[in-house]
């Protein structure tokens, strides 16, 4: 047995953890989500034998459905489940309610206390929010009506999980805030990104705090300038109606980007725990609210025209189902941001995120400054380039350092060369699922990786003027840009103007 003390900022994000014995309510549980997501990621926990003996399910949703079509749904979902899912499954049950109507929580408190008593549970509860957002504050209105806010003895814990996202705007965001508040305390609450979820994401953390030879190059003195990109090849699919009425902006920049963007400039925290959340909610603090006249100088927002991808044709944006055939959403976001802290100062921060681009990939790159003296020709460094770190998050997860080495050879030349780690390669252990984490941690009691009120606030306060100079009848272009393409034009002139270029992956 080890002597070593344990480390604070690791302790809080192991995952050799059991979760309570409980029941999982999913509202919302005959949609796309809980069937392609939350299911599988239960199965998995069960497989690993992290979830207890007294455990089931208690699905609620609108959709006309008995106890025994709910546990066909379930495996139905996984198919090739493990022997302990069929356990699970048969002591799982259904509610078809009206999220709306008072008597639907009545009876949800009613059928839920049956369901402890049956599997032995005290009385842990795990409420997931698996519906619309509209219906947000309803449900949990309609929770706290019924009493089922609170747990039933001390020992035993209430938890609210919501999906994003969390409001259309600072406004309303601040409005579903106040919703939640008045029935559940925040430290009830548990704001889900899958994005946060991903192991990579997560060695963003270990990467930075885990190394003694990255921390004193991490800041304005080395680096000149960082790229993050949250690239997509997909279009819009069949969820054209769903992203009109988000976009861009509003669907990846206001929160799985700034979820990357605080973990890169954080400042290291004394301890996991809230230690991460403080410092991410400092970080986004100290970026620099755009302005309305930076908005139209510093954003390019653009959206795909038909093109080519992965060798096969497809159409434009205005062209997909569902999708208003004059429409003026935004499948593509470019911009820059400054950060006004003692680390980050004069280093431009460029984002840019968009369908249909030649890739999918989300990775974080940053570029260090040049050599204060190069003592070789241009002739004998002709395609030498700046040192750069790139994090890939997704799909090819690892990590990439970019330096100068001289080709073998008579004669003296020096070109980039990449040395690159590979997760898949470099571990045989099998990393659990986004959702899997993220439930584990939900039924645990283990906030670290959710969003705390405090950084949606935030978050929304950096994106909310973008929303509103686009709103305001200004004139904002709309570039368009051909599928398959890393996006319009505009965005490269951003870049450009600044003696710099985006990378390409």
């Amino acid at each position: 047995m080890s002597d070593l003390p344990a480390n604070p900022l690791t302790e809080g994000l192991n995952t050799a953890r059991t979760a309570p014995p409980g029941v999982l309510v999913v509202m919302g549980a005959s949609g796309d989500l809980t069937s392609r997501k939350l299911l599988p990621a239960l199965e998995r926990l069960s497989r690993r034998r992290q979830l207890p003996q007294a455990f089931a399910v208690l699905g609620v949703a609108r959709t006309p459905m008995d106890d025994e079509g709910f546990r066909q749904l379930m495996t139905n979902a996984v198919p090739d489940a493990g022997p302990g899912w069929a356990e699970i499954v048969k002591h799982s049950r259904y509610e078809a309610a009206d999220y709306v109507d008072s008597s639907t929580f009545t009876k949800l408190k009613s059928t839920l206390e049956d369901l402890e008593t049956e599997i032995g549970s005290p009385g842990n509860r795990t409420f997931y929010l698996a519906t619309i957002p509209a219906v947000f504050a309803e449900v949990a209105g309609g929770l706290g009506e019924a009493g089922l806010n609170h747990p039933p003895t001390d020992s035993t814990a209430v938890r609210l999980v919501i999906e994003k996202p969390f409001g259309r705007d600072l406004e309303s965001a601040r409005g579903l805030d106040a919703a939640l508040h008045r029935s559940f305390d925040e430290s009830q609450i548990y704001r889900i990104d899958h994005y946060l979820g991903k192991e990579t994401v997560l060695n963003v953390i270990a990467l930075r705090f885990a190394n003694a030879i990255f921390e004193p190059l991490w800041n304005r003195r080395y680096i000149d300038h960082v790229q993050i990109t949250v690239a997509e090849s997909l279009g819009v699919e069949k969820r054209g109606g769903f992203y009109e009425t988000a976009g861009a902006l509003r669907d990846i920049v206001q929160n799985h980007v700034m979820q990357v963007l605080a973990l890169t400039l954080m400042e290291p925290p004394g301890s996991v725990d809230d230690g991460i959340r403080d410092e991410k909610v400092k970080a986004l603090r100290a970026v620099v609210i755009p302005t309305p006249e930076q908005v139209l100088t510093d954003v390019v927002r653009g959206q795909y025209d038909s093109g080519w991808s992965e060798g096969v044709a497809v159409p434009a944006y205005r062209q997909e189902p569902n999708v208003d055939p004059h429409s003026h959403t935004e499948t593509y976001v470019a911009m820059k941001l400054q950060v006004d802290n003692w680390r980050w100062a004069g280093v431009p921060f460029y984002i840019r995120t968009g369908k249909r681009l030649p890739k999918r990939l989300t990775e974080v790159a940053l570029q260090f400054q040049r050599v204060p003296h190069l003592a070789f020709t241009a002739a004998e460094s002709r395609q030498l380039q700046p040192n750069a770190l790139v994090l890939r998050i997704q799909p090819d997860e690892g990590v990439a350092l970019r330096f100068g080495a001289k080709v073998p050879g008579q004669s003296f030349q020096v070109r980039d060369v990449l040395m690159d780690m590979s997760y898949g390669t470099s571990f045989i252990e099998e990393a659990p699922d986004a959702y899997e984490r993220l439930l584990l941690d939900a039924m645990v009691g283990d906030p670290t990786l959710f969003i705390r009120t405090d950084e949606v606030d935030q978050a929304w306060q950096i994106v909310d003027p973008i929303l509103e100079t686009w709103s305001s009848g200004r004139q904002v272009p709309l570039a368009g840009y051909a599928a398959g393409t890393w996006g319009p034009k505009q965005a490269d002139q951003l870049i450009e103007r600044d003696g710099r270029q985006w990378r390409t992956p």
